[in-house]
């Protein structure tokens, strides 16, 4: 299924909370034809062409491990035929020197 690889080329791109959702061929491909897709390629299109799903979602509805939908998502986002929503990170935690110095800053007013 994956010809060999075990990884996606954009191997962040796939959190297991990314949303995944088919779109529309490009009507003039650029780069070439589109690639010769699998059947679980199919699958994985026909599950999110009405509504954005997880990547999680797609691994359990389809019964393949994630590693393998990620490969496979990899394939389907390289010929345009997906969109992707990555989650969006937390805030990292501000530096406690900086909160300090916040503080006695505001102590001195």
């Amino acid at each position: 299924m994956t010809r060999g690889r075990a990884r996606p080329v954009d191997d962040g791109l796939f959190d297991l909370i990314s949303l995944v959702r088919a779109v529309d061929p490009p009507a003039a491909a650029e780069d070439g034809p589109l690639p010769a897709l699998g059947a679980e390629h199919h699958a994985l299109m026909a599950l999110c062409r009405d509504e954005p799903l997880s990547v999680a979602e797609l691994g359990s509805y389809t019964d393949l491990p994630v590693s393998v939908v990620r490969v496979l998502l990899g394939d389907l986002d390289d010929a345009g035929l997906i969109s992707v929503t990555r989650p969006v990170r937390l805030a990292q935690r501000p530096d406690e020197q900086l909160l300090r110095d916040v503080i006695n800053g505001l102590r001195a007013l």
